[in-house]
């Protein structure tokens, strides 16, 4: 039961994963609605996010135009 309850970056990025899989959503907004339905601040869980869950956010967010790429402009392949 205890385990339920205490979050690692493991078991946060395997819930992220499983929502996008599921419902074939966004990771920014499979982010969001886990935080909604465990009842989290987003403001609160920067240390649940890994780096392989932040670098697919990131790329997301790149491919939405909301952040700019490191590397400059990059063309669609």
């Amino acid at each position: 039961m205890i385990e339920q309850i205490i979050l690692t970056k493991k078991r946060f990025g395997k819930l992220v994963e499983d929502k996008v899989t599921e419902t074939r959503m966004p990771y920014m907004d499979a982010v969001i609605a886990i935080c909604e339905e465990r009842d989290l601040d987003p403001g609160d869980i920067g240390n649940l996010i890994g780096p392989v869950l932040k670098e697919k956010i990131e790329m997301e967010a790149i491919d939405l135009n909301l952040i700019e790429s490191d590397n400059g402009n990059t063309l669609p392949v």
